[in-house]
């Protein structure tokens, strides 16, 4: 009765993990399918430069007449623009310098405007206190008599004062107001060079519709710790639908910012005496993106904690330019910026040919595996392609999945790596079978060999994949381009080996054990008891045969040992001929 009960429960176990598995294989198809219908995704993986070309742009960096860049700043370029188009390291771009002043960027596809943007600036993101701040309107011609001076009087270019702090408009000079109120936010593009840090700068803001008098730069983007991107949410935890950038500061950036935050906040509250009323402008902070107003939001609070969001009143941050915005603030701003020489489309170096040989291989490894298969275990190698095949449906999901969310790209190097993982999935099905061949032969039931082969078996496969993912993973860190895809893709099928083990092909002999063909032992099962040196004694028990001991299963425990094992017994049986 107990060992029935036991054989239910194993039975209904697997019955439930299959359901699982159906159920996350659903799942991932959906996500897909959400994918393709509604974000501009395909239900095929997509391909790296060597199988399917892409586009080429020359990017030459940006200096003053005659400067050269050095080879520290032509490196740290390639650097940067590596990390801003190929965050994940799963893209394939290919990013090298040519000429001394010159960046190659390849990519994969067609090269978007928000990745060209994205590639070309700089990204010095500073933090400015504002001075001034109005629309955009622009008056042609300044007079003295509009600044309250006598007709004869001229603009001076000197600053009324010493400024107490970044926030003073002593600073702030009777010529530049003029230049202020004459500004067109239109010709904000046609600067050369970067503001002074040190010194009140005019800009605009993204949009064009509101201009600025900004102070000398409080924080950089250097003493930022970290940036991602995410949807703004209430103090109730509900989501707004706004993208925005959160940012946190590192230690001197924390104390910057709350010294900033403090003094804006004092400002935001203190009522002007001459006028009796408080200037909310001089109360807000700017955050400049290469001397653009990315967001000016007013400080409500003092910040202590070092974390801030940027986001976007006139709704122009979407995720795809929140992500951008994140990963130029991450991994840094560009010794200097770059203009766009040249773009052209380039052919894949491999093509189709290559790909078609990549997965004919494949299959050619399929093949060998499902004669070996059959060969070695009959009938119960059809475990092996059934689960292979899962394996193979679930891989695909996986990869279309990570190329629709993630920009990753299959190369040539990608797919030698899903072939490899067949050679994986395949030595783990052979570790499962002969752990439960090996407890076949100790007299017990194929329902009590399965489940104490596989309490064996799972420690061994676990270590394999382990071994494997470890590799996976230090090529990942230290290599780039096609190496680093060989080694995601070997880790991606590693994980996957283990979850098709555990989730299909385990439960699934939990289940063929209950058969009449398989649990009693018939000869095309694979799993015949007989021929593994083992008796069949009625009601799915076996016992070892003493024939079969002396015989069969003394051959089969002799071939199954190790060089050192035969050794030893070698020796051993040397001993006692000496003896007698």
């Amino acid at each position: 009765m107990a060992k029935s009960s036991r054989v239910s429960a194993a039975v209904k176990s697997a019955r439930n993990t299959l359901i699982w598995l159906v159920i996350i294989v659903a799942a991932l198809a959906g996500l897909n399918w959400v994918a393709v219908a509604f974000q501009g995704g395909v239900w095929t993986p997509k391909l790296a430069l060597d199988l399917e070309g892409g586009t080429q742009v020359v990017l030459e960096a940006q200096l003053e007449e005659g400067a050269t860049p050095s080879g520290d700043q032509m490196s740290q370029a390639v650097q940067i623009i590596r990390q801003r188009v190929d965050a994940s390291g799963v893209s394939e771009a290919e990013i090298t310098t040519q000429g001394g002043k010159n960046v190659v960027v390849s990519v994969p596809g067609e090269m978007d405007e928000e990745t060209r943007a994205r590639i070309e600036s700089s990204a010095m993101l500073e933090f400015r206190p504002v001075l001034f701040a109005e629309g955009s309107e622009v008056i042609q011609e300044i007079t003295p008599e509009m600044m309250g001076m006598e007709p004869t009087e001229t603009f001076s270019s000197e600053p009324s004062g010493e400024a107490a702090d970044a926030s003073d408009t002593v600073q702030v000079s009777e010529q530049m107001m003029a230049d202020f109120y004459a500004f067109n936010c239109a010709d904000l593009g046609n600067r050369t060079e970067p503001s002074a840090s040190d010194q009140p700068m005019i800009t605009c803001d993204s949009t064009g519709t509101e201009k600025f008098i900004l102070g000398p730069v409080e924080i950089t983007g250097s003493n930022i710790k970290d940036a991602t991107n995410g949807v703004v949410t209430t103090s109730q935890g509900a989501t707004t639908g706004q993208w925005a950038v959160n940012l946190e500061f590192d230690a001197t950036g924390t104390e910057q910012f709350r010294a900033v935050t403090e003094r804006l906040y004092a400002i935001g509250n203190t009522v002007d005496q001459n006028t009796g009323t408080v200037d909310t402008n001089r109360s807000r902070f700017a955050v400049t993106m290469d001397d653009i107003v990315i967001v000016a939001p007013t400080a409500n609070a003092v910040i202590t904690d070092g974390k801030a969001q940027i986001t976007n009143s006139s709704g122009t941050f979407t995720e795809a330019s929140t992500k951008a915005l994140a990963d130029q603030l991450k991994f840094g701003a560009l010794p200097f910026s770059f203009e766009t020489q040249s773009t052209q489309t380039i052919s894949a170096t491999l093509g189709t040919w290559q790909l078609q040989a990549g997965l004919i291989a494949g299959a050619i490894g399929m093949g060998l595996v499902l004669i070996y298969s059959l060969f070695q275990y009959r009938t119960l190698g059809l475990v092996t392609m059934t689960s292979l095949g899962i394996l193979g449906g679930v891989t695909y999901l996986v990869v279309t999945f990570l190329s629709n969310q993630e920009g990753y790209r299959l190369s040539l190097a990608g797919v030698a790596g899903l072939i490899v993982a067949i050679g994986i999935t395949a030595d783990s099905f052979i570790v499962y079978f002969e752990r439960i061949k090996d407890e076949l032969r100790e007299g017990k039931s194929l329902a009590t060999a399965v489940e104490h082969g596989w309490s064996r078996a799972i420690r061994t496969i676990l270590a394999s994949d382990t071994v494997n993912l470890l590799v996976a993973i230090v090529l990942a860190m230290v290599a780039v381009g096609n190496v680093r895809g060989f080694a995601i893709t070997l880790g991606i099928t590693t994980l996957i080996d283990l979850f098709v083990v555990v989730m299909f092909t385990h439960p699934l002999m939990r289940l063929l054990a209950t058969t009449k063909f398989f649990g009693g032992g018939h000869p095309a099962s694979g799993l015949n008891p007989e021929s593994l040196g083992a008796v069949y004694r009625g009601r799915g028990e076996f016992r070892t045969s003493t024939t079969k001991r002396k015989s069969g299963a003394s051959h089969e425990a002799q071939r199954r040992q190790t060089i050192a094992e035969r050794k030893a017994a070698e020796l051993s049986a040397a001993g006692k001929n000496d003896e007698s």
